[in-house]
C-alpha cells in the first residue's frame, strides 16, 4: 500500500545516498519488507532528513527481518500549528534510540492484550 497525502495522492519521497550523525532528523524507521530478489524479508532503516528544504531518506539494509523484533517508528520533529517543521534530534540520536529499541523493546506487546 503506498502512502497517500491528505488529498489522497501517493507520496513521492526524494532519496538521498548519504546521512551525517549530526544533520537533524525528521525520523528514523525500521521496517521489514521483501527483498529485491522477492525471496526473504528483510529489515531496513529509513532515515528522513531534509535535502534542499524537502524531507528525504536514506535506507540502510540490515539484513534479514527477525520476526522477534517489530517494526518500530522514532519521531525526529514534528510540523506545528503554523505548518513549520521542528527538529528536535540528529540522526545520530535517532540510531542510538533505535539500537536500544531493537536490542530490548519498551514494552512486552503481550501486555496490551490484558488491557
Amino acid at each position: 500500500m503506498k502512502a497517500k497525502s491528505e488529498l489522497g495522492k501517493p507520496v513521492v519521497h526524494r532519496g538521498t545516498g548519504y546521512i551525517l550523525v549530526d544533520e537533524p532528523c525528521l525520523g528514523l524507521y525500521e521496517l521489514n519488507f521483501k527483498s529485491p530478489d522477492q525471496r526473504s524479508r528483510k529489515r531496513y532503516q529509513i532515515v528522513q532528513v531534509m535535502r534542499e528544504d524537502k524531507p528525504a531518506e536514506h535506507r540502510i539494509d540490515l539484513g534479514l527481518a527477525n520476526r522477534k523484533v517489530d517494526p518500530f517508528r522514532i519521531p525526529g520533529g514534528v510540523i506545528g500549528d503554523d505548518g513549520r517543521i521542528y527538529i528536535e534530534h540528529t540522526v545520530g540520536e535517532l540510531q542510538e534510540i533505535a539500537d536500544q529499541v531493537r536490542g530490548n523493546p519498551p514494552f512486552d506487546k503481550r501486555e496490551l492484550a490484558k488491557v
